[in-house]
């Protein structure tokens, strides 16, 4: 029987939650494809609800607008990475092996995870690194702070932040090289893969190369 990894996400990014419905996980995995297909910004409910076959009316009882949706998927993936890095690191004591074991999977292409049925993390991931900075990039962001909305991003980066205060626990900017890195870690895959000009990282180059750059960048930043 297969696993189903279940993460925790905030009620208020939905009306009704999608994980308890077919239709529900329909919408998501559904959303998902079509995002990273044609973009957010062509994304709507009303193309969303042809493909799956159902009503807008459907598709609005679970998310009130697209805004909420995007969140919603941006969550759950920083909940599902933090999960990931935790799982990967648990068992590891030294913390600079822990920190570079974080950099990998931060900056590495991310494969389907079976337990996740209704959920391709590999086009999630790319959504996220395309998309994601539109989910707090708003006039409401203060009000979607309030509400916890970030909660999730903010936990991987308090996860990052700390191994990076274990390799040195007198670095005065955890917090600030752990958002670095995530962002990093993303933007310079997507910067090599379409805007070359801006990294030393040309479509020749692969993952591994911006390991290494982000490898010497942190511990340089850390070293005591």
């Amino acid at each position: 029987m297969k696993l189903q990894l279940q993460i925790s996400m905030n009620e208020g990014l939905f009306l009704r939650n999608p994980e308890g419905s077919e239709l529900g996980k329909s919408i998501i995995k559904q959303s998902i494809k079509l995002i990273h297909k044609n973009g957010f910004e062509s994304f709507t409910f009303k193309k969303l609800a042809e493909d799956i076959g159902t009503t807008e009316a459907g598709i609005y009882r679970y998310f009130e607008n697209k805004h909420k949706l995007l969140l919603y998927l941006t969550s759950w993936y920083w909940g599902w990475l933090e999960f990931q890095i935790v799982f990967h690191t648990n068992n590891i004591k030294d913390p600079s092996i822990k920190l570079k074991k974080v950099i990998k999977l931060l900056a590495s292409a991310v494969e389907d995870d079976e337990q996740t049925s209704h959920v391709d993390e590999h086009l999630l991931h790319q959504i996220v690194i395309a998309e994601g900075s539109k989910a707090y990039l708003t006039k409401h962001v203060g009000d979607d702070n309030k509400q916890q909305f970030f909660k999730p991003y903010k936990d991987l980066c308090s996860v990052v932040g700390g191994i990076i205060t274990e390799c040195n626990g007198k670095y005065k900017y955890p917090k600030s090289l752990a958002t670095t890195i995530v962002e990093m870690a993303h933007f310079q895959n997507f910067f090599m893969k379409h805007l070359p000009s801006l990294t030393d990282f040309t479509k020749t180059k692969t993952e591994a190369d911006v390991i290494v750059f982000l490898n010497e960048l942190v511990f340089a930043a850390i070293k005591k």
